[in-house]
């Protein structure tokens, strides 16, 4: 027996000694790049990320219980499968198997109930799409407890039915809990005994187990992210090693970028003529598609004057749609009310039109009537869009037939983002793209006007109804989906009444790439497919393919 064991493990070391050794993992490639550019400065803290460029960085470092396919429908991300309780309040969800961080840990369900308890420990980001509290801080809606019952196994306790629970999950993203406790800064006593929460070391590294790592983050200027190779869901040949997003330096430059193949994807929100420029640059195309994004004047109705719903009214009547939507962005169309016309639950309600008779009507029933000099209206346009400029100078002329005096202001968007932290600080008027966090009307119904979203660039109306808020919530926690679309409606409806914004037009999204780049937007937009990616999904990166040969070529030209 003894002399058999010996000859089975000399046979075993044999049969190691003859088999090749395991492949070195591949070198990543630096031409194997996407490089593409959005407002700046980008947090890619899933605690605190909550903007276009957040989103972008955030969606190719972490993945979510579920991941929203590129036409805005549900499908299965970091959970497999889940499962429904009859009240609709209970979801449990069966975790991935195999699932590694980017430190080689295995995904656990502890993972996720610690990264739902940071997030909404901190309250920032995208917290409030998923719990709501009262002024007591009791939790009143959303999640009210995250459980791990086996270490696949998570169950999620909602304080009542939320029928988009699934759609707003896509805002959810878990990281590592022993990486973040393993960075806490403990000087910091804003999170007691967590510290800061790991938000300082989460400023340019991350703990996620996406499809990309943080090789270099500079908080000001741009995001390396390089490919892991051990990503659960493998990779298409070609797909891209690295991807950079950095900060948006100006049109000029990025036409000098794109020329010289140095940028693969321009931003959204360049000047018509820039992408007519580029697409006559060979090897370079571009591609449009209605996103569900908006272009508003978002019109502060804690301050004098626009604290008036006739001098709101009026704005709203003297602006000049067609100057948006046919001279400026000849792609975009007139807005029919806060909700982008492809999102669910889009109702077409009542449609502002230029007429000067009615905002002079409107003008005389506001109490500032008499007195506008004394008011002068303060509008602030986004600087890395450019043609807002062009907006701002439409509306100033538009606004002066009627008397009112408009003082313009280019800001960089962090700075918009400041003002909007306080009513006094924020503007009579803000131009600001708005997208849509899930694929549904609601999704966009409660972050521009719900009183939770105050004090963010998302609502610089400061609004504050009560009503409003209550009938939000309703519709949020409505299960039935007609039913649910049906509550949408009215409260669309309500806000056209009152006016706080002025809904200008919704988004033909325009973006000019390098033809070396394959991307599954700019593919199926070109098949007519349906496409309606939620905001920063469209930049995921894993799903691109880079054509070396062909870019190569492109660079000896």
């Amino acid at each position: 027996m003894r002399f058999q064991r010996l000859l089975a493990s000399i046979l075993i070391l044999g049969l190691f000694l003859v088999l090749p050794a395991a492949a070195a993992p591949k070198p990543h490639n630096p031409e194997s790049i996407v490089r593409f550019c959005e407002d700046w400065p980008t947090y890619y803290d899933p605690a605190v990320g909550n903007d276009f460029s957040d989103s972008m960085a955030m969606i190719n470092l972490y993945e979510g219980l579920v991941f929203p396919d590129y036409d805005g429908s549900i499908k299965p991300g970091l959970a497999s499968s889940w499962t429904v309780s009859p009240d609709n309040l209970t979801y449990t969800f069966k975790l991935r198997k195999g699932v590694k961080f980017h430190n080689g840990k295995t995904l656990t369900a502890d993972d996720v109930v610690f990264s739902a308890n940071r997030l909404f420990d901190i309250g920032e980001g995208f917290a409030y799409l998923l719990r709501t509290k009262d002024k007591s801080g009791a939790i009143v809606s959303g999640v009210k407890s995250a459980k791990a019952l086996d270490p696949s196994t998570v169950e999620f306790k909602l304080a009542k039915p939320f029928g988009p629970f699934l759609g707003a999950l896509v805002r959810f993203y878990v990281l590592n809990k022993d990486e973040v406790l393993a960075h806490l800064d403990k000087k910091e006593t804003m999170y007691g005994a967590m510290g800061d929460y790991g938000k300082k070391w989460l400023l340019n590294h991350d703990a996620g187990s996406g499809p990309y790592t943080v090789k270099e983050g500079k908080l000001e200027e741009y995001l390396i992210g390089e490919k892991f190779d051990d990503y659960w869901g493998g990779w298409k040949a070609n797909a891209p090693d690295f991807f950079k997003e950095f900060a948006f330096p100006g049109e000029v430059t990025v036409r000098t970028l794109m020329k010289n193949h140095e940028e693969e994807i321009t931003s959204e929100t360049m000047p018509e003529e820039a992408y007519t420029t580029l697409r006559n640059i060979p090897g370079i195309d571009s591609t449009v598609y209605f996103a569900p994004h908006n272009l508003q004047i978002m019109l502060n109705t804690k301050k004098a004057p626009t604290d008036d719903i006739h001098f709101r009214k009026a704005l709203a009547y003297i602006m000049d749609y067609d100057a948006v939507v046919k001279d400026i962005w000849p792609h975009y169309v007139q807005s029919k009310g806060p909700v982008p016309h492809t999102l669910p639950g889009w109702k077409p309600t009542f449609q502002y039109t230029r007429n000067v008779d009615k905002a002079k009507a409107e003008l005389a029933l506001s109490k500032y009537a008499n007195q506008l000099d004394k008011y002068p209206f303060t509008l602030s346009w986004c600087a890395e869009v450019p043609d807002e400029e062009k907006v701002s100078l439409q509306f100033q002329s538009n606004a002066s037939e009627i008397g009112v005096n408009v003082e313009i202001f280019k800001k960089p968007f962090g700075s918009m983002e400041d003002d909007a932290q306080t009513v006094g600080t924020t503007p009579n008027g803000s131009i600001i793209y708005v997208a849509a966090h899930y694929n549904e009307a609601g999704s966009m119904l409660e972050t521009r006007y719900h009183s939770k979203s105050q004090g963010t660039w998302e609502q610089c109306e400061w609004l504050g109804q009560p009503d409003i808020d209550t009938a939000i919530e309703d519709a949020l926690s409505t299960v039935d989906q007609k039913a649910r679309f049906a509550k949408y409606g009215k409260i669309q409806d309500t806000l056209v009444d009152i006016s706080p914004t002025i809904w200008l037009a919704d988004q033909a999204t325009e973006w000019a790439y390098q033809t070396y780049l394959s991307w599954p937007v700019a593919d199926r937009a070109r098949a007519k497919m349906p496409l309606a990616p939620v905001m920063g999904y469209s930049h995921y990166v894993h799903d691109m393919q880079i054509d070396l040969e062909k870019k190569a070529q492109a660079l000896k030209q």
